[in-house]
């Protein structure tokens, strides 16, 4: 039975505390605003002031300049070219692997897929093509035999 006072100190349960006391939750509270403070500090820190945003739109352009061997260059290289997707370019290695080395920059039209539009927008990626027929005899003139006994 309970005391005149209230229960007495045998008859309450000791069931351990769940919860912080008022003085804990205070102490827990400061140093969670603590730490998050200093997050944002460092935050700021890093971000802004020590690796400075860049602003895309007043970057200044940089021209990509690339010249391509139309004779010599796979599919992925010509893939490069605007205009000039995946389809298009195995079509211009195919042409190339059945009718030979273009001879001029203008045999690219002889492909199916290259209009005006797109034969003026690969010229300017396109290194002009040697001379095919003297590039032959430069390399054949060690083979005509002068000079044997």
């Amino acid at each position: 039975m309970p005391g005149p006072n209230g229960p007495t100190p045998e008859q309450t349960p000791r069931w351990p505390r769940l919860s912080l006391r008022l003085v804990d939750q205070g102490a827990a509270a400061g140093l969670l605003v603590a730490a998050l403070l200093a997050i944002g500090v460092y935050w700021v820190w890093q971000g802004r002031l020590r690796t400075r945003v860049i602003d895309i739109d007043r970057a200044p352009s940089v021209a990509i300049d690339f010249k391509i061997d139309i004779n010599a260059a796979d599919w992925p290289e010509l893939c490069l070219m605007p205009g000039v997707g995946e389809q298009l370019a195995r079509r211009i290695v195919e042409h190339r692997a059945e009718h030979g080395p273009f001879r001029d920059l203008k045999d690219l039209r002889k492909v199916r897929g290259i209009g005006p539009k797109t034969f003026d927008g690969m010229v300017p990626y396109l290194s002009p093509l040697a001379d095919l027929e003297a590039t032959a005899g430069e390399n054949s003139g060690g083979l005509t035999g002068e000079g044997v006994n």
